[in-house]
């Protein structure tokens, strides 16, 4: 792992550790629970999955990327939560099952590893056409199905603008594997203009933070555009001096979400603020470099009760390499212009 010069905020040592805390909680099938005897949901382990890349744990990396592979369904996707035996939940999430594009993308660029990419791309494309096959002729994509691929009957902002993302993702696939899918560049351009310009399309989410700040973090707003977003509903979300609320009529501040809007507001050239963000969150480090999900104020008591969650400790590591750049892949959600765009409108620094 390149070492990182800003101890101020993190050094590489406390990367390192907070990698291994997830290591730690990781099945011998790769699987990796939210926390001890807790399920996995697809989305979180590959969160994870990126975090113990970037920590130097490539081969656990690797072996949770198998995972998904050996038990992913016949028609490309995966149920919604698993136990370390069993399926406790067997509904269907678009944005889970595309964010395996986003995955396998960022293990390819740390580890430059051609055979895996061709490997995953196996697990890649049929991910990704399920997911587009429950994309509506407006745009959008309904968030989820039964097991019996009946879909739900709406979409999500956060969830599309993730698969937005995700969809940029696997077209950066196919460039390296030197194949072509113009209908995923059409359907991801639909699915941006939808976000951009059609809020009715999806279903209101208002309390929840993801909503205000995925559609930056993203990169479906950009620059003025998106730093507008971030501005416009600030107050509503942040409690300054502390961090991200999960939803903004709780004062509930959690790990994932801070980081999560840490990258955000880096994404769109606001650094030092996306700096303040991460710094407050290492109030929530143990000394064996796990993360709080979350904590409750005024009382300062955390919420779940002393829960260190394996998707926290994933996002401060994958904001800290977002930050400083200590790897190959820590641009891919901080500049939008890394992967391929799926706008056709003009964007305004």
């Amino acid at each position: 792992m390149p070492p990182i010069d800003s101890p101020d905020i993190i050094d590489s040592s406390k990367i390192r550790r907070t990698g291994e805390s997830i290591a730690e909680l990781q099945h011998p099938s790769g699987m990796i629970p939210w926390f001890p005897n807790g399920h996995a949901d697809p989305w979180n382990h590959i969160e994870a999955a990126m975090a113990l890349d970037v920590s130097g744990l490539h081969d656990e990396a690797v072996s949770a990327y198998q995972w998904l592979a050996d038990i992913q369904l016949e028609n490309g996707s995966w149920h919604n939560y698993y136990l370390e035996n069993t399926i406790e939940q067997d509904k269907i999430d678009t944005n889970c099952v595309a964010y395996i594009a986003t995955g396998v993308l960022h293990h390819y660029l740390i580890s430059k590893d051609t055979g895996f990419l061709e490997t995953m791309w196996r697990v890649v494309e049929p991910a990704i056409e399920f997911v587009l096959g429950l994309q509506t002729p407006r745009g959008e994509v309904i968030w989820a199905c039964h097991s019996d691929g009946t879909p739900w009957s709406y979409a999500l902002v956060t969830g599309s603008s993730s698969i937005s993302h995700s969809l940029r993702a696997a077209i950066a696939i196919t460039e390296h594997l030197g194949m072509e899918r113009p209908q995923w560049t059409e359907k991801g351009r639909r699915l941006v203009h939808v976000l951009r310009n059609n809020p009715d399309a999806f279903a209101p989410k208002k309390r929840w933070a993801m909503d205000w700040y995925y559609p930056v973090l993203t990169g479906v707003l950009q620059n003025s555009e998106g730093r507008n977003r971030l501005e416009a509903q600030r107050e509503q979300f942040e409690m300054p001096n502390k961090g991200i609320r999960c939803v903004s009529d709780r004062p509930w501040i959690t790990t994932a979400e801070t980081c999560e809007c840490a990258i955000a507001y880096l994404a769109v050239g606001e650094r030092n603020h996306s700096i303040e963000l991460f710094t407050k969150i290492q109030d929530y480090r143990d000394d064996n470099g796990r993360y709080l999900t979350g904590v409750v104020y005024p009382e300062k008591v955390s919420f779940p009760e002393n829960e260190y969650s394996t998707y926290s400790a994933a996002a401060v590591i994958l904001t800290a390499d977002a930050i400083l750049e200590a790897t190959s892949a820590g641009r891919i959600f901080s500049d939008h212009t890394f992967l391929p765009s799926l706008s056709d409108e003009q964007i305004e620094n």
